[in-house]
């Protein structure tokens, strides 16, 4: 696996916010984060349709082309209920830290990403540089 490792990539998993109740009267909700043959997940939080996690899960890359899938259950006793999904493309944050920025300033945004369809943002999120660290993040 190391041979073609490119890089590693941190999710960090926030928060849901009114997500379906799928139990009595709430949720016992929990997000998976998989991508390849690695599969995250985070604590379960009880009983809440607006669950607060604030965990962060490092994925190694060997391909920036397979994206990062999401998805968020409803822990049961027997089965878990699927509560809705997204996928994460991570090509344009592996861009950012390929590029040659020896000049650019740190924390300078090199790319903007815009809602679509494809790439399931709520929101237009900004590829910043940190140089210290030499790495991208993605952050609104």
């Amino acid at each position: 696996m190391l041979d073609h490792l490119i890089g590693l990539v941190k999710v960090r998993v926030v928060r849901g916010v009114n997500l379906a109740v799928r139990d009595l009267r709430s949720s016992d909700s929990y997000v998976v984060v998989r991508m390849d043959n690695q599969k995250l997940k985070t604590r379960v939080i009880k009983k809440s349709t607006n669950p607060e996690w604030n965990e962060e899960l490092t994925l190694s890359i060997e391909d920036p082309a397979v994206p990062i899938r999401l998805e968020v259950f409803d822990k049961d006793m027997f089965a878990d209920d699927s509560m809705g999904n997204a996928e994460l493309d991570i090509r344009p944050l592996v861009e950012v830290v390929k590029m040659k920025l020896q000049d650019v300033a740190d924390n300078t945004v090199v790319k903007k990403l815009v809602p679509n369809r494809q790439n399931c943002l709520a929101q237009e999120r900004h590829n910043i540089y940190l140089r210290g660290e030499g790495e991208a993040r993605s952050c609104c």
